[in-house]
């Protein structure tokens, strides 16, 4: 090769790895709120003391834990353990969406071409052992999480994550198979932990064998007194390494934090009256109407308030599994929505205390409305042949009986749909073609679920439809989640004004074939994966945001989520003689991050 020639090609090397973005934090689309040497965060109070207490509940379904590993398969983690043990390259901030700040890392550069990110660690970050966090650990961290071992959303997660490349004691490039404007945010994110936890006799164990083994992270919390079945309790790092960063400032001021595990919703309810624990978050309308009172109430000593958020509704819904023949045709799943009187529901259970989910992305600049724009038109026409028609015209809404509509001309459109669809009724029981009768299991974990789930069943019955209500405990409802083994379910899916990748895990062919993926209602579709691509690759926000409508619309009027409702505010009961808080809840966070991470004891 002649000399000339060998220049450009080094220069053009050296070109591509020139970083487009090189910064003390990341954006998704390039707009860090926060300078480089920030002081603190402004949700918190820089001036927070330091010590005593905070007991919370646990508002996990598990009535306990048996391991300490959060990233396995099997068993159940405590409560609030990751996000207290292990930090990560980058934390995002609580007052805004996109973006991450150096935690663990403190510098980012992105290269030119998209496809690798750079992170320089702070040569004063420790684990909790000591030792100084390194590139050879995040490095270890990246592989375990993608072992054999651990949930495989970490896999589709991450799947266009080429490799990690340790550069030096302090450096890591994660190298990327296309560009993804998310991947520095997703992989800055992760947790990181030492290379020695779970090592025994000098060798490391294979990661689900890592158990009970007392997590090596770097958070401000370590383990402390735990009483199985009862709590759990964190106590503080006072070397805290990052105690002092901007990012970290205000922030981790209780010496100590308990978690509490109660068996039921009634029981953490009589023990918050009791005095047993200082805070805890409502989700049920009917106990915050009529049961969150008493005595320590009347005295001032508990106060009872409402939160209003910014973070997205989310879309929490009624889960189809159309891996089961008789959920397959379309027709049937949109009529068994047509059976969900969500208005009736509202006003005599919720006490009107919710909104209707609609779609993916509500409370997001990602939700769609009305007809689809020339863009997202232009991303749907390639699979015209393999979405709903629907999808081409207004947003799917969900049906209503109010405004003009009735449950009555709900149940007479259902009745259509499904004889359409082969399924008539027969001596008052709805039956296909071969006789077989329609009957819906519903699997449930939660002790109150059967009283949300009866309108529904009696509106099915109407139909001819029988729903066999099938409470069971916790460790089996999530083996039968993880097998697929069941024909309807809710789960409170949370939102993201971000959505990247985590979507393939969700609603990708891939997950659909995958145990334990994400992908409960087993779609499988060329269509929603080419949209979940294009959202996923997408440069700028005018790209990005069609791509992520034009998904929401085909995953509405595909009719494999039936939505329900969601909160717009947190819902908090907390113990006020004994915590502070400050002035303004910061808008994306969740009411147990808060209190966590930014309040104080008096």
């Amino acid at each position: 090769m002649r000399f000339f020639d060998r220049v450009l090609l080094a220069l053009a090397a050296a070109l591509a790895v020139l970083p487009a973005w090189a910064a003390h934090g990341y954006a998704l689309w390039g707009d860090l709120k926060y300078p480089a040497g920030f002081a603190h965060f402004d949700y918190v109070n820089p001036l927070a003391p330091r010590g005593g207490d905070l007991r919370l509940v646990s508002n996990s379904r598990a009535s306990t834990f048996d391991k300490y590993n959060p990233f396995t398969i099997k068993g159940s983690a405590p409560s609030y353990l990751s996000d207290v043990m292990f930090d990560s390259l980058l934390v995002g901030s609580l007052d805004e969406t996109g973006s991450g700040y150096g935690l663990l890392a403190e510098d980012v550069s992105v290269a030119a071409d998209g496809l690798s990110a750079t992170f320089k660690l702070r040569p004063q970050a420790r684990f909790h052992d000591g030792s100084p966090v390194l590139a050879a650990d995040v490095k270890h961290s990246y592989d375990t999480l993608m072992g054999p071992y651990t949930s495989p959303a970490y896999k589709t997660m991450l799947e266009d994550v080429a490799g990690i490349d340790v550069v030096d004691d302090l450096t890591v490039r994660y190298r990327f198979r296309k560009p993804n404007r998310e991947l520095p945010l997703t992989v800055g994110g992760l947790p990181v932990f030492s290379r020695a936890w779970g090592m025994e006799g000098g060798k490391a164990k294979r990661f689900d064998q890592v158990v009970m083994d007392i997590p090596i992270g770097s958070g401000p919390y370590k383990i402390g007194p735990v009483r199985f079945g009862k709590d759990i309790t964190y106590v503080r790092d006072p070397g805290y390494w990052a105690r002092d960063l901007g990012v970290r400032r205000g922030m981790a001021n209780f010496d100590r934090i308990t978690v509490k595990i109660y068996k039921d919703n009634t029981a953490r309810l009589e023990a918050l009256k009791a005095g047993e624990f200082d805070l805890m978050r409502f989700f049920s309308a009917g106990d915050w109407a009529r049961r969150v009172k008493g005595k320590r109430f009347d005295s001032g000593e508990l106060f009872k308030g409402e939160f209003k958020h910014k973070l997205p509704s989310g879309f929490q819904s009624y889960v189809i599994n159309i891996r089961r023949d008789k959920y397959k045709d379309v027709r049937v799943r949109e009529a068994l929505g047509l059976a969900m009187d969500y208005e009736w529901m509202n006003r005599q259970l919720f006490y009107g205390a919710y909104q209707r989910v609609v779609g993916l992305f509500g409370n997001t600049d990602c939700q769609a409305s009305g007809v689809p724009s020339e863009p997202e038109l232009a991303l749907l026409e390639p699979w015209k042949e393999q979405v709903p028609a629907a999808a081409f015209g207004p947003m799917a809404q969900p049906p209503r009986t109010d405004e003009g509509s009735s449950l009555r001309g709900n149940l007479r459109r259902a009745r259509d749909l499904l004889a359409s669809a082969g399924w008539t009724i027969q001596d008052g029981v709805l039956r296909n073609a071969q006789g077989q009768a329609f009957v819906i299991e519903y699997l449930d974990s939660n002790e109150g679920g059967a009283r949300v789930v009866t309108p529904w069943s009696r509106n099915l019955e109407k139909l001819g439809i029988r729903m066999n209500y099938r409470p069971v405990d916790y460790a089996l409802y999530q083996q039968r989640l993880q097998r697929f083994e069941f024909d309807i379910t809710t789960i409170a899916y949370g939102g993201t004004h971000s959505p990247g990748q985590e979507y393939a895990d969700l609603f990708g062919s891939k997950a659909a074939q995958t145990e334990d993926s994400g992908n409960l209602t087993g779609i499988s579709s060329p269509a929603v994966d080419a949209l979940i691509a294009r959202m996923v690759a997408a440069k700028t926000k005018s790209d990005f945001l069609p791509a992520c409508r034009a998904l929401e619309r085909v995953i509405a009027h595909s009719h494999i989520l039936i939505p329900q409702w969601s909160a717009p505010t947190h819902r908090m009961a907390f113990n006020q003689q004994r915590l502070a808080r400050p002035a303004q809840m910061p808008p994306y966070v969740t009411g147990e991050a808060w209190a966590l991470f930014t309040w104080w004891r008096r």
